[in-house]
């Protein structure tokens, strides 16, 4: 494919960027999804790899591809690419809802757990966001393309199992999936055997990991619940604009009222600050004060088009997150930002930056995060996972596309 379209738009944009450096970097950011992870078979169906890991992510993929949705206007590769990737994502969804990546064919490769694992899933850790995500980009395709053909017959099947995945998790105790883990000391094992940790009801959907793949410690992960509510709210309003029949609405509109009203009965905590968002809650009284520097995170709320960036909840729950009370946000001689329990203390992660970014219209500190990604790419011309707040030098994952991508975005966003 030629991307004829996408290119002309990426020179268009490079050519405002008056720093070399910089502009390298943006370039090589922007294409490094497109050049170096996507992969098409002879039927010219799309398999997007994470980077470094053979398999692909709904989370990542869908981010990894959500730049070239603003090409995907005028340039026909760019629409074909996305829209069958969304395809892919579809049929996968429909044949193991609670997986987290996939093979591109059914070669029996990844994680070795004990659970109910077909043989073209890579990992199957159930969690909301690799569910939300690729409706979180089939609005955007469709709002920039207003094609209307991908509210198709695949899509309506994958969003029935979407709904009945997420309802059937708003209380555990009718669920099957399971999650024990033999090797790495069994760490990302299940409580009660694999089953779960306790709860009670709270009209929240349980996620048993987190979009870092980490275990919830309880199992309703509040920005991921957020997440569910923001995009099905925008998937009503696009295919009433699409003028198709919104066959699970009145479904969808059930399950998010319950779940904003578990938001608002166990979700919110007092602290020093004020009212801030909980990251973790269980309906039992206990909560986890924290973030994440994997999106769905507190910080990234507007972005995910859950609330303003003016809203006054929002904005306690960010000064908590961007502070020492947050036990992940690192600071230190090269950076200041959300890191995460996936990676090392005191790495920060540079998805983490870029959110916080993008999430903000205050011209000092934009410039203050732009100057912070370009100093800590370890000269590379590329984003990575986490690195040392210390020493950008020392980082996880040389090739992590999601990364990329957001630095593209926020580039495009707010420095071009």
């Amino acid at each position: 494919m030629a991307y004829e379209n996408l290119y002309k738009k990426l020179d268009m944009m490079a050519e405002k960027i008056a720093d070399e450096r910089v502009r390298e970097m943006f370039r090589k950011c922007y294409l490094n999804t497109l050049e170096t992870t996507v992969k098409f078979d002879d039927e010219g169906n799309v398999f997007v790899i994470t980077g470094d890991i053979e398999a692909m992510w709904l989370r990542d993929s869908s981010v990894q591809v959500s730049h070239y949705v603003r090409a995907a206007e005028d340039d026909n590769d760019a629409k074909a690419l996305v829209k069958s990737l969304l395809e892919r994502q579809f049929k996968l969804i429909c044949l193991d809802p609670y997986a987290n990546a996939f093979n591109e064919s059914a070669n029996g490769r990844g994680h070795n757990d004990d659970t109910m694992k077909l043989d073209i899933v890579w990992e199957r850790k159930y969690e909301i966001d690799s569910l939300i995500y690729p409706l979180w980009l089939l609005n955007r395709y469709y709002e920039n393309t207003g094609d209307k053909e991908i509210f198709g017959e695949k899509f309506f099947e994958a969003y029935k199992v979407i709904l009945d995945t997420l309802i059937t998790e708003q209380d555990p105790k009718n669920s099957e999936y399971y999650f024990r883990r033999t090797w790495e000391d069994g760490k990302d094992s299940l409580d009660n055997n694999g089953y779960g940790a306790d709860y009670a009801y709270t009209g929240m959907v349980r996620s048993a990991f987190r979009p870092s793949d980490d275990k919830c410690v309880y199992p309703f992960l509040v920005p991921a619940n957020m997440f569910i509510i923001a995009t099905l709210e925008n998937l009503h309003k696009n295919l009433s604009d699409a003028g198709i029949e919104d066959t699970y609405k009145q479904t969808a509109e059930k399950l998010c009222s319950e779940i904003e009203n578990g938001i608002n009965d166990f979700a919110i905590v007092e602290t020093e600050i004020g009212r801030v968002y909980a990251y973790e809650v269980d309906g039992l009284g206990n909560c986890l004060l924290m973030d994440d520097a994997n999106v769905p995170s507190l910080l990234s709320l507007p972005y995910l088009g859950y609330c303003s960036k003016t809203d006054e909840l929002y904005l306690n729950t960010r000064k908590f997150v961007l502070s020492r009370s947050n036990p992940y946000y690192f600071k230190g001689k090269d950076a200041k930002g959300i890191g995460s329990p996936h990676t090392p203390e005191n790495y920060i992660w540079h998805i983490g930056l870029l959110i916080e970014g993008l999430t903000t219209d205050d011209k000092a500190e934009i410039e203050r995060i732009f100057n912070a990604l370009i100093s800590t790419d370890a000269d590379t011309g590329f984003m990575h996972e986490g690195f040392n707040c210390d020493n950008h030098f020392e980082f996880t994952r040389s090739w992590f596309a999601w990364a990329n991508t957001l630095f593209a975005i926020f580039m495009m966003d707010k420095m071009i």
